[in-house]
């Protein structure tokens, strides 16, 4: 997948949890991407009793995993403990929302113990792809499956151009391509991997907006080599004036390439073959 750069997950933790009571009033576009995958569970005839929610938040989505399957346990991770005291909040004895604090990429599940894993804009933020979908394939019972959404590398184009006019410095995460992510699936052996992908995009009345939306979320700049400290008010101008670029009909854009990933634990009594990811390429964009 090429050599990406490092997350700090002390830092990102730490973004998080200052995010946790702004979030909600944010997360327009994390509420929509959402939406569209909740949207996508009605073709999928199955009906899980054990549902991991990865990448939980404040747990808006949790809950409604709760309403669609009643009667299945609903479990809420997240690696921001604030985050998870929005959750509990949403928690009812109607319906029950089991908060866990971890980290993706190391689960603290049993083997063979989740029927649904819905991960909702969550796993850019792995340092290992690998390691997550093997993690994945651990702890999901045999015929199990996956639903995930996760951002490709044109998201914020606009805002990671305009700081390349200032410096050469990190100052947007990396991501990961969509046909890298099913490569990662198809190594964890991971079955009938489906993948597509869109690019949604908001609009701003100027370039503070986005950046104190992105606050909001918790969505900060977290990669190992991001620069420390406070950014100079000459270095600041000079990045609006990049962005100013972009605006058209009197607002800046904000791109998102939007990845969806749906895929399956293999039954107990096959033996997963290897498929060529070309496969996967037939809708090459």
């Amino acid at each position: 997948m090429g050599d990406l750069t490092q997350l700090d997950r002390a830092a990102m933790r730490k973004a998080f949890g200052r995010a946790a009571e702004t979030y909600d009033a944010a997360a327009v576009l994390q509420r929509e991407v959402a939406n569209r995958m909740l949207e996508r569970l009605d073709y999928i005839m199955a009906t899980p009793k054990r549902i991991l929610d990865l990448g939980a938040g404040t747990g808006e989505h949790t809950a409604r995993l709760a309403r669609r399957y009643k009667g299945a346990q609903v479990i809420g991770l997240d690696l921001a403990e604030p985050m998870l005291k929005q959750l509990r909040r949403r928690s009812s004895w109607r319906r029950p929302l089991r908060p866990v604090c971890a980290d993706i990429q190391s689960l603290p599940f049993a083997d063979n113990s989740i029927d649904l894993i819905f991960s909702s804009l969550a796993m850019q933020w792995c340092n290992s792809l690998d390691d997550a979908f093997t993690e994945f394939k651990r702890v999901l019972r045999p015929g199990g499956f996956v639903l995930f959404s996760t951002f490709g590398p044109d998201t914020l184009k606009e805002l990671r151009s305009s700081w390349s006019e200032v410096d050469n410095h990190v100052h947007v995460n990396d991501f990961i391509d969509m046909h890298d992510i099913g490569d990662a699936m198809l190594r964890a052996q991971l079955a009938q991997p489906v993948m597509d992908v869109e690019t949604l995009t908001l609009t701003y009345p100027d370039v503070f907006s986005l950046m104190r939306e992105l606050k909001d979320i918790g969505a900060h700049n977290v990669a190992g080599e991001r620069v420390r400290g406070l950014t100079g008010r000459a270095r600041m101008q000079a990045f609006q004036s990049a962005y100013e670029k972009w605006r058209h009909d009197g607002v800046l854009p904000a791109s998102y390439e939007v990845v969806y990933g749906h895929c399956w634990a293999p039954d107990e009594k096959i033996t997963p073959q290897a498929v060529s990811i070309e496969s996967l390429r037939g809708g090459e964009r």
